[in-house]
């Protein structure tokens, strides 16, 4: 295990980095520093495991114990797979509370890179002038990022996770020189297990495995996971996918959004996905419980300037777009979405609060 770390150009060796860190924490006028510290501290101590909590973009955040060899199993993966070298440049910007933070500092201890951290906000690259060889971000801080008109071309290589790419985005991501690409992952499986293109000469919509991991499904059609080196046993997921082979699939939904109206199964990303061109505020589709149909599709926006006529126009809009089955039946306007800490939308909450409220 690798105990030294370069931080902004400078090597410290593990007791020069113990007291960067405790010095940090005990004068740093900011959270981000002092939790980035703290995780490194922790990473560091005698101790197998760290703890870790789920983003809860599903139910309620769960904290859950990582091993540290999976952990490096993991930055394994993921370096040799964007051929990562000592010394190259990997811009920190994530939250070190969370998975995706925590595997950006342990890729910096595995392959010896020179971590550059800045504040998990939405602009990341507002103070970055040198050239980046590889950062993670959040969908929110890329598209911020392409609206500066400048810096997302510093990065050489760039992973987004942390929630979906809609189709304005990835079309946006066509014309850069950077490599884009999403993992696809949960806390449970040490950040992605798999990762697609985005751009350039090996887009795809299909997940490709990291290393040895294989993939089937159950009789739902949602993913199961083997990967040895970061599980300790296969993980079941509830994300529908369409197998490819045993090492690639397309993600459809997930199996806890999947509305039966009428009897057909719909997937509310797949019908998201059309409405994304013509809809800029947040939004998502989903099915609430209705006696002819069993459930009805019905579209959420949080706008708090919506009104009735709006209304109109976008279901005009929205026949040209969608299928008969995908029709929204009723459209919610709402002045404000339910989050979870790291800013995913928390679909059940937000619909819950919109049906009880008409």
């Amino acid at each position: 295990m690798n105990r030294g770390l370069t931080i902004n150009g400078k090597n410290y060796k593990e007791i020069e980095l113990l007291s960067y860190c405790r010095d940090i924490i005990s004068n740093s006028d900011y959270e981000w520093e002092k939790d980035y510290c703290k995780f490194i501290l922790e990473w560091l101590a005698d101790a197998d495991q760290v703890k870790a909590k789920t983003s809860g973009s599903t139910g309620v955040p769960k904290a859950m114990y990582l091993s540290k060899q999976k952990m490096r199993n993991s930055a394994k993966l993921t370096g040799e797979f964007f051929n990562f070298k000592a010394g190259q440049n990997a811009l920190f910007c994530l939250s070190a509370n969370f998975i995706a933070g925590k595997m950006m500092i342990v890729r910096a201890f595995e392959w010896q890179l020179n971590l550059i951290p800045v504040a998990p906000d939405g602009h990341p690259l507002e103070n970055i002038s040198s050239d980046i060889d590889f950062a993670a971000m959040i969908p929110l801080q890329v598209k911020n990022s392409l609206k500066l008109g400048k810096g997302i071309e510093q990065i050489k290589k760039l992973l987004i996770g942390g929630g979906a790419v809609d189709q304005v985005l990835e079309n946006d991501l066509q014309d850069l020189i950077t490599e884009c690409f999403i993992g696809y992952g949960m806390t449970e499986t040490v950040s992605h297990v798999a990762i697609r293109a985005l751009n350039g000469k090996n887009r795809s919509q299909a997940y490709q495995a990291m290393g040895n991991a294989t993939f089937s499904i159950d009789e739902r059609s949602c993913l199961k996971i083997n990967a040895p080196v970061i599980l300790e046993e296969p993980l079941l997921t509830n994300d529908v996918v369409e197998l490819i082979d045993k090492s690639k699939f397309e993600w459809k939904g997930r199996f806890d959004n999947v509305i039966n109206s009428g009897g057909i199964k719909l997937f509310p990303e797949q019908i998201e996905k059309k409405l994304e061109t013509i809809i800029n505020q947040p939004f998502f589709v989903a099915g609430l419980t209705d006696e002819h149909l069993g459930q009805k599709v019905v579209l959420l926006i949080e706008w708090k300037d919506g009104d009735e006529n709006q209304k109109k126009e976008l279901k005009n809009k929205i026949k040209s777009l969608l299928g008969k089955f995908e029709q929204a039946r009723e459209i919610f306007y709402i002045s404000e979405f339910q989050r979870t800490s790291t800013n995913k939308i928390q679909r059940e909450a937000t619909l819950l609060a919109a049906s009880s409220s008409k």
